[in-house]
């Protein structure tokens, strides 16, 4: 049984116009079926139906299948970034591509439904948000869970470390993510493979994906350069920066992740967030405390550059990661298994808004066709402590400590402790307390420049 392929466009001639395809992958472009892609767009295949993590920037992965008009439907956990102008974008707004936006745990389980046979499951994800709507939401042991539909497609493009000629796959560091339940719901799984080997030269238990879920096997053709790669979401401000509220510098965003980090009790189990977030690594070094990320690895360290990357160490946020004694790595599946079954101690995330009822918006500014869900709506959805950093006002100067969300919602009533350029504030009794309050400024000053109603506590202190 010989299933590898002499070219990427030998491979995809069969993928035919209005097909629907699973392009796997997380992150940095390097780790996808980029030679697969690019053959698909040069094939001109129209009318696909794309099921992804996200499109990427300009020129990237699926993006570049936008561009060439190719696609008419996308279900994804990204349908666009904040400050990232695409062709994808665009044709969202003209109507011209039809989005479906879905949870990324739950994009993965509903593929992994899809290739295991079953029709359909009930979900804690997403509950009372836009997401649910017109959705069957039913009740076990007295929680409300959301019906989800299982995901088939025709074809999956996979990108795996090595493959032997019968297609069984080994994948490298945190690269599994959502190849394996892609693979399972394709019809047809094409892989584009670093290495290709011959049968029985790849050890039993280094099989990652068996290859009965394997369909074609291509050596890769293109190859990318990981120094010149970027971190997700595009330029962010300076960790040192700091705001001026009233005339006065707050905190700034790394003193913020620093008071964060404090939060964070010893034998904890953590994930990080985007942005302010994943600054909070930085202050957990020599600390019991184990990061998960959810593209697959648990036990990372601290960010690195230069001749000490290894390509296939990475975190959520596109950076490159140092691995700490006893790590592991496994499948997005596994990673949010562990969320929302309650494994994972504590979830630091940023937000667009809290409000005064413990309300998270945190993925888009608009609709509930535009933005990026990401994993957030899954790392809440489980028993967590949830701790949200954020600067106290938007760019516009508007308040993030609200009265009620205007933005959509991430979860009711799942946040914890907020920690602001300006205070530190506790869930407790029903109501936010305010506990802390940056150096210079006066509880006065800090709910004055809030919309939301709280209490000052009994001692406020300052924030070191």
């Amino acid at each position: 049984m010989d299933k590898v392929i002499a070219s990427p466009e030998q491979a995809i001639a069969d993928i035919a116009d209005g097909a629907t395809v699973a392009i796997a992958g997380f992150g940095l472009e390097h780790r996808f079926a980029t030679s697969l892609i690019l053959a698909l767009r040069d094939k001109g295949t129209k009318g696909l139906c794309l099921v992804c993590n996200s499109l990427g920037g300009p020129g990237q992965r699926g993006q570049v299948l936008a561009e060439n008009r190719q696609v008419r439907k996308l279900i994804a956990a990204f349908s666009d970034r904040p400050g990232v102008k695409t062709a994808s974008a665009q044709q969202i707004v003209s109507g011209e591509l039809e989005v479906e936006l879905v949870p990324q745990g739950i994009l993965v389980e509903r593929c992994r439904a899809g290739g295991a046979g079953i029709p359909a499951f009930y979900s804690p994800t997403g509950v009372d948000t836009t997401l649910a709507d017109g959705k069957d939401v039913r009740y076990f042991d007295g929680k409300p869970y959301v019906l989800e539909h299982a995901i088939r497609v025709d074809y999956a493009l996979l990108r795996a470390h090595r493959a032997d000629r019968a297609g069984n796959l080994q994948f490298r560091g945190g690269s599994q993510n959502f190849n394996p339940s892609f693979a399972k719901a394709a019809r047809v799984a094409i892989v584009e493979v670093d290495e290709i080997v011959e049968i029985g030269e790849l050890p039993p238990e280094l099989v990652d994906l068996p290859g009965i879920f394997v369909s074609r096997v291509v050596k890769s053709t293109h190859t990318t350069d990981v120094r010149n790669l970027q971190s997700l979401g595009g330029p962010r401000r300076a960790a040192e920066s700091a705001r001026l509220y009233n005339g006065k510098p707050a905190l700034t965003r790394a003193q913020i992740a620093k008071r964060a980090s404090r939060l964070v009790k010893d034998g904890s189990y953590v994930n990080l967030g985007t942005g302010i977030p994943t600054q909070v690594s930085n202050f957990l070094q020599n600390r019991d405390v184990v990061l998960h990320a959810e593209n697959g690895i648990l036990g990372y360290g601290e960010m690195v550059s230069g001749d000490d990357i290894d390509p296939d160490f990475y975190n959520a946020s596109g950076q490159f990661v140092s691995l700490v004694p006893g790590a592991s790595f496994f499948d997005s599946v596994t990673s949010f298994e562990m969320a929302r079954g309650g494994k994972i101690d504590a979830v630091i995330l940023g937000a667009y808004e809290v409000d005064q009822h413990a309300n998270l918006a945190n993925w888009s500014t608009s609709d509930a066709v535009r933005g990026g869900i990401g994993g957030a709506m899954d790392l809440v959805a489980g028993d967590t402590e949830l701790i949200v950093v954020m600067e106290h006002c938007d760019s516009k100067d508007r308040p993030k400590l609200r009265r009620e969300c205007t933005y959509p919602l991430t979860r009711k009533g799942c946040v914890n402790w907020v920690v602001t350029d300006l205070a530190l504030l506790r869930w407790q009794g029903g109501r936010f307390v305010l506990e802390e309050v940056a150096p210079g400024f006066t509880p006065a000053e800090v709910m004055e420049l809030a919309e939301m109603e709280m209490v000052a506590g009994p001692d406020v202190r300052t924030m070191e």
